[in-house]
């Protein structure tokens, strides 16, 4: 797959609807490019343990998941914390607050713990890689690439897929982890419920489908992230605003996308 193409010329479009049919046609151009280059790059992973690739593989890994540990423990800690609150501010007036550890447990592994987690990685990790993959693409560093034949795809997009695999799922455990001891807090602290209390709450009525259904929408965000940043890095133009602009969309269109395909993983397997 060649990354690199010639400027685009785009006739002026008589009305609305005109504008309208090519956005809509751009779009989905756009998808099935980003679409082929995340399959091309899982074609690649078969030489992810090359020496070359080995580091870079390790140096994605250091950079998604242990850069991104500081930010997701403080929105993991009040995360629980704020479902606990609310869950057992309103289960307090049937006194039934002890069932907190349920809520805040099932609410995370199923829903919040993948979907927290995503967010914070598409909004720092993702616009770092559309960023860092636009200033390469404009200053006509990945061109220089493929002229030398070797394939950007699997020079830059392969580790960066690979370490998002790996690292959102392990993410969204230390997640759910952070974020069910924070309830616990709140339940001690303020609803009078007994640690012992919670904890088994959170253990009998939680199933192993919640644990595994977050994990799977973990490593299919991870995919989403890849694709979004990677593509709108290389289809970066116009210098360090094409630059931000990147940027900007790699962050609304990885939100957007990750908020629908979590509902859809969610419809599919809880009918």
């Amino acid at each position: 797959m060649i990354i690199t193409r010639e400027p685009e010329f785009l006739p002026e479009t008589p009305n609305v609807f005109a504008r309208l049919g090519r956005a809509v046609l751009l779009s989905c151009r756009e998808s099935g490019r980003a679409l082929l280059m995340t399959g091309e790059a899982f074609l690649h992973m078969r030489t992810m343990f090359s020496t070359r690739s080995r580091f870079d593989v390790m140096y994605q890994l250091y950079i998604t998941g242990v850069k991104s540990l500081g930010v997701i423990t403080v929105v993991a800690l009040f995360t629980g914390m704020i479902l606990a609150l609310q869950t057992g501010l309103e289960l307090r007036r049937f006194s039934q607050q002890v069932n907190i550890g349920t809520a805040v447990c099932v609410s995370l592994t199923r829903e919040m713990g993948p979907f927290m987690t995503a967010l914070i990685v598409a909004a720092s990790v993702g616009s770092a890689i559309a960023a860092q993959l636009g200033t390469m693409t404009v200053s006509e560093e990945v061109s220089a690439l493929e002229i030398m034949s070797i394939s950007p795809i699997r020079f830059l997009v392969m580790p960066r897929l690979v370490a998002l695999l790996v690292m959102m799922p392990l993410l969204t455990v230390y997640t759910d982890i952070i974020g069910i001891i924070g309830g616990a807090i709140v339940g001690k602290t303020q609803l009078g419920v007994s640690f012992r209390a919670y904890f088994d709450n959170a253990v009998a009525f939680a199933h192993n489908k919640d644990l595994y259904v977050g994990l799977f929408k973990a490593m299919v965000f991870g995919v989403v992230i890849t694709a979004v940043s990677c593509h709108q890095g290389f289809c970066t133009k116009d210098g360090a605003v094409g630059v931000g602009l990147a940027t900007r969309k790699t962050v609304i269109v990885s939100f957007l996308t990750i908020l629908v395909l979590g509902y859809i993983i969610t419809r599919v397997f809880y009918k």
